[in-house]
């Protein structure tokens, strides 16, 4: 997703871009039952005749009914954790075979389409929220539940190694601006979707990419999701890319990520504009850095769509007052208001993970942020979930998404024991 600043018409304003970082913590043993909670923005959505279209042309309408029938069989709340990891990550791999073109499809919905997934967990998240078993749940022990499905059925449990490949791990986000146009499909979540246990032949030997989607939340984020996740897997990891939908017609490698949130409302109509809250010590600087190896990503023929070095960012000179355009970069001791990617969750979680890597002391760790073109409806297309030109873009951007990966691969050289 890019900055506020870039528009699509007057109202599109995008910007985004990856396992379980340790088993969640348990929770409390009281059994004092809670009223259900009311369901949440996006849930709401779902029961509109996009989402239950997209579901059934897909075959995933029966994930949520089956989900609840396993979930009411659960007499305990360790019961009801196992059903919600096991199925949470059955819907992960179930979305990655249908990717990858293995078993059913279910449906007449093209197979790289990353809809299904997003409206599924919905779906599930729903079932848990209104839960009232006769063993009684506790508020936090519903959150702890919500939190296991979140993290299995979103592949951050599922990053794994293969002996003799390098490792790289990309990361994608769930759709957004759904009120806008709740058709709406994310190109960064269906190239983690496609990409996800892959091996990339690359000029540099063989590299197997590990993905994870993420929620397009800011309390997920301030709540620290992306360090919980991508901290056990980064000293393991020979590259990393967060990904994200960004601007009409281009691909772009985010220099410069910054500091700061603009406050455009996330999936639940939500906005923060304030500094990026980071956990733990260490200083938390105006301004992190890719090291992905930019100039051989631009200069490859990577696809169809031009790849472009984004050097430009928005901050408050030091000693000023006013936000200022820089297109070469940030100048010393200035005040970030957006980044290369902008100032929403894209430029939020490249700043997160460049922090981590420089945090963990893995500065050579080649990481950054790329976005990927804005995926568009056909012209006349107002309606329909889908179309030839959709479908042929989505494919194409993920696509180039993967040939990004391998230059950025065989540019590096590095190898992990």
């Amino acid at each position: 997703m890019t900055s506020l600043r870039v528009r699509i018409g007057a109202l599109l304003c995008l910007a985004l871009v990856t396992g379980l970082a340790s088993p969640a913590t348990a929770a409390p043993a009281t059994t004092t039952a809670t009223t259900a909670p009311a369901t949440t923005v996006e849930e709401q959505r779902l029961d509109r005749a996009v989402p239950q279209e997209i579901l059934r042309r897909s075959g995933f309408a029966d994930v949520a009914p089956e989900f609840a029938d396993a979930l009411g069989g659960a007499r305990s709340y360790a019961q009801a954790r196992a059903v919600v990891v096991r199925e949470g990550s059955a819907l992960w791999r179930r979305a990655v075979d249908r990717a990858q073109g293995r078993g059913p499809a279910g449906g007449d919905l093209s197979r790289d389409d990353d809809r299904p997934l997003y409206w599924a967990r919905l779906g599930m998240t729903r079932e848990v929220r209104s839960w009232q078993p006769g063993f009684g749940l506790s508020e936090r022990q519903r959150a702890a539940l919500l939190d296991a499905l979140e993290r299995a059925s979103r592949g951050q449990g599922d990053v794994r190694g293969v002996k003799g490949a390098k490792r790289v791990l990309v990361t994608g986000f769930d759709p957004f601006t759904l009120d806008r146009d709740i058709r709406i499909s994310n190109p960064s979540g269906a190239s983690a979707l496609a990409l996800d246990g892959t091996v990339i032949e690359t000029a540099d030997g063989p590299a197997r990419v590990e993905t994870m989607v993420f929620p397009v939340r800011w309390r997920d984020f301030t709540e620290g999701s992306v360090e919980r996740a991508l901290r056990p897997y980064l000293a393991g990891v020979d590259l990393f890319a967060t990904v994200s939908q960004g601007r009409v017609g281009r691909f772009d490698v985010e220099r410069t990520n910054g500091a700061w949130r603009g406050g455009f409302p996330d999936n639940e109509n939500t906005g923060r504009t304030e500094t990026i809250p980071v956990p733990g010590p260490g200083a938390a600087p105006q301004w992190t850095s890719t090291t992905l190896p930019y100039r051989d990503i631009v200069a490859a023929d990577t696809g169809r769509f031009p790849v472009y070095d984004n050097t430009s960012v928005t901050e408050i000179p030091a000693g000023g007052t006013k936000p200022v355009v820089r297109p070469d970069g940030p100048t010393p001791g200035s005040t970030a208001r957006a980044g290369g990617g902008g100032n929403y969750l894209s430029n939020e979680i490249a700043y997160r993970a460049t922090l981590l890597r420089d945090r963990l002391g893995l500065a050579s760790l080649p990481g950054g942020h790329v976005h990927t073109p804005v995926l568009q409806f056909g012209a006349g297309n107002t309606t329909e979930v889908t179309d030839a030109e959709f479908v042929r873009d989505r494919r194409d951007i993920v696509a180039q998404v993967r040939s990004i990966v391998a230059v950025a691969v065989s540019a590096t050289g590095r190898t992990r024991g």
